[in-house]
């Protein structure tokens, strides 16, 4: 785990490159939150987040979050209680930790089904949550087999059963890119001046691959800033929240139109493995 004066030092940079992208795409750098993904990381990388003044973090299973939430400092706890930190699950759930996920989670990100709709709703009465369960509907604007999330053609139907359920409150979409290269990583090390020569063919088809991939996660972006801006229509809701766009992809996410961006390599740097 890095220390917190590296990871500061990690969350100013990577503040600074948001802000010079969304003054790129002609943005108020204001508009765009910041949620730190501390998935895999120790209860500390919490402590980090909430202590630099992010407001939120995401974790992407259930569990560790129950794991690490009650090891989190008592300032961070604080600042939970008071509604001035969230914890937000933005990995797939399984319509069985419904109940656990609304107990934990501040927000849900994740929600791509009717059954698990019903579920959380469920949940959220018998937790007798005090206001509704805020969520957003994860669509899979990518139709990435891959991916979790709903297909595009079905995010109507998905959104007015959400709009049924009392308890529940849709702030908005989510998707996740098709895994697209490192366009906003740092330039890697120049090699050292005894080293061989890269490949060309190799170091071409690479850079073609890169290429071909961000595009592919400008379209996944546009398409569901597309997607929302027919929903909000229609439906006549607001659906603010954007949630799209992780580290190697931020960029193209602010520019179609992103409001929150979720990172984790950039902060915290590799995952840690967890054993088990």
């Amino acid at each position: 785990m890095l220390t917190y004066e590296e990871f500061k030092t990690n969350a100013d940079t990577l503040r600074a490159r948001i802000a010079a992208a969304c003054r790129a795409a002609g943005r108020d750098p204001a508009a765009v939150q910041l949620l730190a993904v501390t998935k895999t990381h120790p209860s500390a990388a919490a402590d980090y987040a909430a202590h630099y003044g992010l407001a939120s973090i995401g974790e992407n299973r259930v569990q560790e979050a129950a794991e690490k939430k009650p090891l989190v400092a008592p300032e961070t706890a604080r600042a939970a209680a008071a509604g001035k930190f969230r914890w937000e699950l933005i990995g797939h759930l399984q319509s069985n930790k419904a109940k656990l996920a609304a107990r934990l989670f501040d927000r849900i990100q994740s929600v791509d089904s009717e059954k698990l709709l019903r579920h959380l709703d469920r949940a959220a009465a018998e937790l007798e949550l005090a206001t509704p369960l805020p969520i957003l509907l994860q669509i899979n604007a990518g139709a990435d087999p891959a991916k979790f999330g709903a297909d595009p053609a079905d995010a109507p139907r998905l959104l007015d059963a959400a709009l049924a359920l009392p308890r529940l409150r849709v702030d908005g979409l989510m998707t996740i890119a098709p895994l697209a290269s490192e366009p906003n990583a740092p330039e890697p090390a120049a090699p050292a001046p005894d080293a061989p020569a890269p490949d060309a063919p190799a170091t071409h088809a690479a850079a073609t691959h890169a290429a071909a991939t961000f595009a592919l996660a400008q379209r996944t972006f546009e398409n569901l800033r597309a997607i929302r801006d027919a929903l909000a229509t229609t439906r006549r809701v607001e659906l603010r929240e954007l949630s799209m766009g992780m580290t190697g992809d931020y960029a193209a996410a602010i520019a179609a139109g992103s409001t929150l961006i979720r990172v984790g390599t950039a902060l915290f740097g590799s995952r840690e493995q967890r054993s088990g």
